[in-house]
């Protein structure tokens, strides 16, 4: 089964320093048919204006990663890390038993463009942690790269949930697919650019779940970059 979840859809908020699409139910933004996918939480699509960012708040018990498209992302935290994040890189911090911290854009002249992403994880009351790592989007040419996964494997992020999620980048006949193990689900979130999943036709901001398919199958893109999560069912 197939659900579709197209940009235009999603709920939107505008804070003036702040421009935030929301895939799933977030804040203010409440949608009974959208409280997340499997153990996805949360998507946002952010967009922060220069000179300006989230101020110091906190979380807890959520595996949170970052994933910039445009800019860079300042981020420092209680636990003492402070790291600026650009595209080709992938941040996860866990919340665990409780952290704080904030993210700006230091940027004098443009917006900082990223997508925000919240992961249940698999047990409440972990200890805070952090990770950055610097993927090469070469890697990730008409193929899906694994960027997080619970066992870091493959020079991959650790996220402490029952997920991984692949980057790739599609253009003309490049093709990849990812396998499902039964019970399994997927979602694929298009960064940019336009690709086809599974006979679907995808363009920049919609995404796609997947439940009780085989396989994620992508193709035929046209400057596609993607996110494929591979969840809990």
């Amino acid at each position: 089964m197939l659900i579709l979840r197209r940009s235009i859809e999603r709920g939107h908020a505008d804070h003036g320093w702040l421009r935030s699409a929301h895939t799933f139910s977030f804040a203010d933004y409440v949608d009974p048919a959208w409280p997340g996918f499997g153990n996805l939480r949360v998507i946002n699509e952010d967009r922060i204006a220069a000179g300006t960012g989230f101020g110091t708040h906190g979380h807890r018990d959520m595996e949170i990663v970052s994933y910039v498209i445009e800019g860079a992302l300042a981020h420092r935290d209680s636990l003492g890390h402070g790291a600026t994040i650009v595209p080709g890189e992938l941040q996860r911090m866990s919340a665990g038993t409780g952290v704080r911290h904030s993210e700006f854009n230091h940027q004098a002249d443009a917006p900082t463009h990223f997508l925000q992403i919240w992961l249940l994880p698999r047990v409440a009351g972990i200890a805070p942690g952090y990770e950055q790592q610097a993927f090469a989007p070469a890697d990730q040419r008409g193929r899906l790269r694994l960027v997080a996964s619970e066992d870091g494997r493959d020079g991959s992020v650790t996220v402490h949930a029952d997920a991984a999620i692949h980057a790739g980048r599609f253009d003309g006949d490049e093709a990849a697919e990812l396998a499902l193990a039964p019970g399994r689900r997927a979602w694929v979130q298009v960064v940019r650019g336009r690709v086809q999943v599974n006979g679907q036709e995808l363009a920049a901001g919609d995404g796609l779940g997947l439940v009780d398919e085989p396989a994620v199958r992508l193709g035929a893109g046209q400057g596609a970059e993607v996110l494929v999560f591979d969840l809990a069912g």
